[in-house]
């Protein structure tokens, strides 16, 4: 029906629904991310639909950073909507040049480099005859570490494509999530040591280009909401204690015997 707003108590009985609000109201601080990537696109969330919000950012993104290709491949299956909207806006034909298994999980949370690779190797296969001797526009939502973007670019190459150019619905992802979100520390984050044409150069792309700031809380549009950007400026909407950039073990420890969960 609606979600549990911040800081409600909800009493549900045969008389109904009740709704008490018990705290102080705080600032709005919503998580962009789950109109980026963690909802899923049939989702409302916020009152807004998820899979709207992807193609709306999707065609900002061919907007801010069009360029000559044949063809726009998503990364299925979380960035499929931003793929449709960047090939309505800028004129390029939609294709699924790339297939997913959905078998495999969500590679960039598994705890070691090496399962994340043979994550990937089993995760997708290229579908030749959409890619073979085409300029291809791949749309992801987001690049964490790079390791996983970067074999599916040498899949894309090893199945003939002509051009390869990378465009992000996100800006570049630099520093971790401290509110529970399982996101790699920021030394494991690629953009938050490396500049975009470093980022480039790992990748083996012709280009690449991410959404700015700017561009996604404009995409966004909704003068109503305060949503929270710290994985992408460090600006975090409450003061966090004793914060460590290169861990967030902390979260897990027992004070009591120093030992993690």
């Amino acid at each position: 029906m609606r979600e549990v707003e911040a800081g409600e108590l909800l009493e549900i009985s045969e008389a109904g629904i009740k709704s008490y609000r018990p705290f102080e109201k705080k600032n709005q601080s919503l998580c962009v991310f789950e109109y980026i990537y963690f909802s899923r696109p049939d989702s409302t969330i916020f009152g807004r639909s998820v899979y709207d919000m992807r193609v709306r950012l999707g065609r900002m993104l061919a907007r801010q950073s069009p360029v000559d290709a044949d063809i726009v491949v998503p990364i299925p299956d979380s960035s499929v909507c931003a793929a449709i909207g960047y090939s309505r806006e800028a004129g390029i034909p939609y294709e699924l040049g790339l297939i997913r298994s959905h078998y495999i999980g969500r590679t960039f949370i598994e705890p070691t480099q090496k399962i994340r690779d043979f994550g990937a190797k089993i995760k997708y296969n290229v579908v030749r005859a959409s890619v073979e001797g085409k300029r291809i526009v791949v749309v992801d939502d987001s690049i964490m570490r790079g390791t996983t973007m970067r074999k599916i670019i040498k899949m894309f190459r090893m199945g003939g494509a002509k051009e390869v150019h990378v465009r992000i619905s996100a800006p570049p992802t630099v520093f971790p999530c401290f509110y529970g979100i399982d996101i790699p520390t920021r030394k494991e984050l690629i953009a938050s040591s490396h500049t975009i044409e470093e980022i480039r150069k790992y990748l083996r792309v012709d280009s690449i280009k991410y959404m700015t700031v700017e561009t996604l809380l404009d995409a966004l549009n909704e003068p109503d909401m305060r949503f929270c950007t710290a994985c992408f400026d460090g600006s975090y909407p409450c003061e966090l204690d004793d914060m460590c950039e290169d861990s967030q073990k902390y979260l897990f420890e027992d004070a009591g015997n120093g030992e993690y969960y």
